[in-house]
């Protein structure tokens, strides 16, 4: 039999692992499973805007050839005023590529950067985007951690802490995913502040910076330290509904990055260009805030379905939960000594089978800690409190 590479060793993707074939069986014999494990806005009604719908439909022609490897002008040019308008600094049109979504993005830059037994600090919990690239690599994943005591913020000193001579970037998913966090100012500045005295480059994950509730302010961290070498992603998937569009960017900014510009390009150019179609919304969705804006409030869909999980939940014994401040994840824990639970995947697992409900255990985002599970919030507020209270009987079934 041929093997497949040692690269995949580590390579996990749990939105679309065991359980999630576990729920496709179930359903293949007949019974409905509510998928609660992945932030797909079209699978639960939510429409693309009619700006984004118009622009595509208006413009067809246009991606019909080949367009520029970084992407179409209009559309960069776009990006650039959204960016600088996040207080990017020193930016140019050279400076964004335009991707099949962010993990065209993530993927195109860890294969520039990370070498053989080199190290990338990476949050916990974390998005397996950024860990699973690192490991293609070949590189090493280093997790800091964030705090839930602290709103999950990141632990700075841990963070410091791991950085040894084969340090080579920083992770930093903010607002963040899974836990929901918005990172304060304080922090972002000394992380940049660790970046900058280690020669360090900073990786800012900022896809959900236009999901932000309660006017809890946010922070592009390449604004904090225009002097330190920052690659900043960002994306339409979620804010504009249009996650099967793969509409993803990439911005550089600060010194010292010509060489990985030219990696990028190098890897750019190879696969010829972007998704020329999704490119022409870009300009017309970012245009067009108030679609997003527009949900995140008081009677807004995600705002109250967001209500709907957190007030049920408050009722439950043996379930405590940081209100999430951005998208549309809640990242709760299950109290390991009231529940007679093995770990986060029994507890899943069971879920699962007992109550037909799905949820990615914690360990899917390399936390190890307690147990913990994603859920994810996009169906109507009805069917999320229905589910919540199933949880309330699925707990009380098991506790000790």
């Amino acid at each position: 039999m041929i093997q497949k590479s040692d690269r995949l060793r580590n390579v996990h993707s749990d939105i679309r692992g065991p359980l999630y074939e576990e729920a496709l069986r179930m359903q293949a014999a007949g019974t409905p499973v509510l998928k609660l494990n992945t932030g797909n806005l079209g699978s639960f009604g939510f429409q693309m805007p009619a700006s984004v719908r118009e622009a595509l439909l208006s413009q067809l022609d246009q991606a019909v050839p080949y367009c520029d490897v970084r992407g179409m002008r209009p559309a960069r040019e776009a990006i650039m005023r959204y960016h600088l308008g996040c207080g990017l600094s020193g930016i140019g049109m050279d400076d964004i590529f335009i991707c099949n979504g962010v993990s065209e993005a993530a993927s195109m830059l860890m294969s520039v950067i990370v070498g053989i037994g080199e190290e990338i600090l990476l949050p916990t919990p974390c998005y397996s985007l950024w860990s699973n690239n690192t490991y293609l690599g070949g590189g090493v994943g280093v997790f800091y951690r964030c705090d839930p005591r602290n709103g999950f913020n990141p632990d700075v000193e841990d963070l410091r802490r791991k950085i040894s001579p084969k340090t080579k970037a920083i992770v930093v998913i903010n607002p963040n995913n899974p836990t929901g966090a918005v990172y304060s100012r304080e922090t972002l500045l000394e992380i940049a502040e660790i970046a900058r005295q280690n020669h360090l480059l900073l990786i800012s994950d900022e896809i959900y910076d236009r999901l932000v509730m309660d006017n809890v302010p946010t922070y592009s961290l390449g604004a904090l330290a225009p002097d330190v070498p920052c690659v900043t992603f960002n994306g339409l998937s979620k804010s504009h509904v249009i996650c099967g569009f793969r509409c993803g960017w990439m911005v550089f900014s600060g010194p010292g990055l010509e060489e990985i510009k030219s990696g990028v390009m190098q890897l750019a150019s190879i696969r010829l260009c972007g998704n020329a179609l999704t490119q022409l919304v870009i300009p017309a969705a970012l245009a067009d805030m108030q679609s997003t804006a527009a949900q995140l409030v008081p009677g807004g869909r995600i705002y109250e379905q967001r209500k709907a999980v957190t007030d049920t939940l408050s009722t439950i014994d043996g379930v405590n939960f940081i209100k999430n401040q951005a998208a549309f994840y809640l990242f709760p824990c299950i109290e390991r000594e009231k529940f007679d639970f093995e770990s986060d995947e029994s507890f899943a697992m069971q879920f699962l089978h007992e109550k037909h409900i799905l949820v990615i255990p914690g360990h899917g985002f390399d936390w190890f800690e307690d147990i913990r599970c994603r859920i994810v919030m996009l169906p109507e507020p009805e069917v999320l409190r229905s589910a919540m209270l199933q949880l309330g009987d699925f707990l009380d079934s098991h506790r000790i």
